[in-house]
């Protein structure tokens, strides 16, 4: 059952060639504490770039360019396309059904251009201010807000209520609140564990790869940047949509990865 549902959440979440069926999506859509854990692989994946600057020294921005080609060479623009549609309904004048009928329509919109290009350009943003710090500090932010980011999607499964029939019911519908205990337990080595290990060994590495300097208080920060763009969008697809659906998990994965990144590089940078 649970590697079926990891199957399953690698096979929705990502384009990994692992196989994905009906009985992995079944098995996926019933057990949300996979998410996050598609989050410590995409993590380590995507910081493949920062982790090359241990060995050989790249252009700042060549390394951020290519931390976002790996991102979305990984994990496809499904999540893109969600908070495009909603960026389409945020802007429209109207009704929860006028909101939800726009967010449907697979119409490109102005708020849609100018999410995607706000998004894009953050990550690189982000990303090119990681490269210019060590490389240790840049890989463990990139991976705990990648599984924090996860972590937020996977909240709003467990405590919201769909908007409307689709993508967003069949995995609200089969989840409930209890379940957020397992979610939270999968998080917890990058949320809790690992900024405990930081603080307990701040001179484990040398100042080049990212020791002497207060990591640990970065890592929370970041990890709770996550859950707070998680947040931020789940409040607006409430009161403008009427609850969750495919495309407001979507929009939050994004929102809360960006958010997270850029308070990670800031909290790293003002400690």
């Amino acid at each position: 059952m649970v590697l079926n549902a990891l199957r399953g959440a690698l096979g929705f979440l990502t384009r990994l060639p692992v196989g994905a069926d009906e009985a992995g999506w079944e098995a996926f859509r019933r057990t949300p504490a996979t998410i996050p854990v598609v989050g410590y692989v995409v993590g380590l994946l995507t910081a493949l770039p920062f982790a090359a600057g241990l060995l050989v020294t790249f252009p700042a921005p060549s390394i951020a360019l290519a931390y976002v080609l790996v991102l979305y060479g990984l994990t496809g623009i499904t999540h893109l396309d969600g908070l495009a549609d909603c960026a389409d309904a945020a802007i429209v004048h109207g009704d929860v059904d006028r909101r939800r009928e726009v967010a449907k329509d697979e119409t490109v919109g102005v708020g849609a251009a100018v999410a995607l290009g706000f998004a894009l350009v953050g990550l690189a943003l982000a990303a090119l201010a990681l490269a210019d710090r060590p490389p240790v500090v840049a890989v463990v932010v990139v991976l705990v807000a990648e599984v924090g980011a996860r972590t937020g999607m996977a909240a709003l499964i467990c405590l919201g209520d769909a908007a409307y029939d689709g993508m967003g019911a069949s995995l609200t519908g089969v989840n409930r609140g209890r379940d957020l205990i397992v979610v939270a337990g999968v998080a917890a080595p990058v949320a809790v564990v690992l900024p405990g290990l930081i603080a307990g060994a701040p001179d484990a590495l040398p100042a080049s790869l990212g020791g002497h300097a207060p990591l640990a208080p970065a890592v929370v920060a970041t990890f709770l940047g996550a859950l707070a763009g998680a947040i931020l969008v789940y409040a607006w697809a409430r009161s403008r949509l009427g609850g969750v659906s495919g495309d407001v998990l979507g929009a939050a994965n994004e929102v809360g990865r960006l958010l997270a990144l850029h308070v990670g590089v800031i909290a790293w940078t003002l400690s």
